[in-house]
């Protein structure tokens, strides 16, 4: 009994999913054949209710930034003899494989002025770089997908395989004919081109910032890196310079260099203004000292100041790589007031891993790591703290013109993920973390993002 049971459970399964296989394999057809491929539809005949040829199909014209999620076909570019001209996207019945039927037999045809927002598919997004950001990487649209959805036709993806490219190079018959294979849906990329930028700026971030947003600053730094000149400054233009300087913070180095030396001075000196002092320090010093006093003069003068101060100090010391960024406590405050000031500094976050404790002379007298301070109570005083963690080791400092090797072995047997740079009265300077160390000792490693280097 149980086992007919059992063999009734896996029969209906089995005819279950089949019926589903069925399901999905009609409503993929059913997709595809709503497919219109942008690439077969340029130079495709236009006709109007009798059938007549009116035109050739030049460009399709959609509003790239506004709010739907889809971008609306707004009108075609087509040819009439010698002549160019749009056609309002309201006198469209059809848009097929290869082909437009219009609404009716009389069409005013008015010569094209691109208006805010709209862009030339063909011209400025086929064949183009656009970052997949849900792939986290730069490809090019072989083609473009319209489809109609309500009563008008939208664009729904983008084509990046290979074999869409060479069945453009085939006879016509091929080019009209849709091969989505691998195709990603238009809500998971931000499309470049030279005049894909003339929308209104709180509507193109709005619809570039929702997919970019998402991803993190290694992964902006290996797109940034991929990107043409042109296409990596209209990313950065997209981004808060706040996300834009953590991105530019992971890039190689003569990337970054090239990425400076591109974008114009008032915007670059904001990028190097946002990004940490030592990160900020390292990119100043690779540039020629005509470029770098450029952008220091166009920075506020106290961030200018501390960034000439760094620079003072040699590549491939202590003080050449390390941040000052500091978080400084006195012996007399409590534990909960530390982590208030803590609290304050999340910005910096990736900068701080212990806090330095000074004594009325402002030298420093202990070194408390993040996690002795999470365990200890609200209450406990900071000096009693310095003075227990006293008994295990004194803290660890060098000074400002150490070579990074030294700093290096001082890390390792003080087993700490940092030191403080401090100067000949025991002042701390800044701090020197275990990351920079590495960076600067293995130049030849690059800054491994794990993504890329796994692909």
């Amino acid at each position: 009994m149980a086992s007919t049971t059992l063999l009734m459970t896996t029969t209906a399964r089995l005819r279950d999913r089949r019926a589903d296989v069925a399901r999905r394999g009609t409503a993929t057809r059913s997709v595809r054949a709503s497919l219109v491929s942008l690439a077969g539809l340029i130079g495709g005949q236009v006709a109007n209710q009798s059938g007549e040829e009116v035109g050739r199909v030049v460009d399709v014209v959609a509003r790239l930034y506004g709010p739907d999620p889809y971008p609306p076909v707004t009108g075609l570019i087509i040819r009439i003899g010698r002549r160019r001209a749009f056609l309002a996207a309201s006198a469209v019945d059809t848009v097929g494989a290869g082909h437009v039927l219009l609404r009716t037999s009389r069409v005013d045809l008015r010569d094209y002025v691109r208006r805010p927002g709209e862009v030339l598919l063909a011209r400025d997004v086929m064949d183009h770089q656009l970052v997949d950001v849900d792939g986290v990487q730069v490809t090019r649209a072989a083609d473009l997908y319209l489809a109609p959805l309500a009563d008008r036709t939208v664009l729904v993806g983008v084509d990046v395989s290979l074999p869409t490219l060479l069945r453009r190079l085939g006879p016509r018959r091929w080019q009209v004919r849709p091969t989505p294979d691998r195709v990603l849906d238009w809500q998971s990329v931000a499309p470049f081109g030279e005049q894909a930028t003339h929308g209104p700026a709180e509507v193109r971030l709005r619809a570039s910032r929702s997919a970019l947003h998402r991803l993190r600053p290694a992964d902006l730094a290996d797109i940034l890196e991929d990107l043409g000149r042109h296409e990596r400054q209209q990313l950065l233009g997209w981004l808060e310079p706040e996300h834009a300087a953590d991105a530019l913070e992971e890039m190689e180095p003569a990337e970054l260099e090239n990425l400076l030396r591109e974008a114009a001075p008032e915007h670059a000196a904001r990028l190097v203004d946002e990004m940490e002092p030592d990160e900020a320090a390292d990119a100043l010093r690779d540039l020629e000292p005509g470029e770098r006093e450029a952008l220091l003069t166009r920075m506020p003068a106290d961030e200018a100041a501390e960034l000439r101060a760094l620079l003072t100090h040699r590549e491939g010391t202590a003080g050449g790589a390390m941040t000052t960024v500091l978080v400084t406590a006195r012996p007399e405050q409590t534990i909960a007031q530390v982590r208030a000031e803590l609290a304050a500094q999340a910005e910096h976050r990736t900068e701080i891993d212990a806090v330095a404790v000074l004594d009325s002379e402002g030298r420093v007298t202990g070194d408390l790591p993040l996690f002795d301070l999470a365990v200890a109570e609200d209450t406990a005083l900071v000096g009693d703290l310095v003075e227990w963690l006293a008994q295990f080791a004194p803290p660890v400092t060098v000074r400002p013109d150490s070579r990074l090797s030294e700093a290096a072995d001082q890390l390792v047997a003080a087993r700490a993920s940092s030191l403080l740079v401090v100067d000949d009265a025991g002042r701390p300077l800044g701090r020197i973390l275990a990351d920079d160390i590495l960076d600067a000792l293995l130049p030849e490693r690059g800054r491994l993002h794990f993504r890329r280097f796994l692909t």
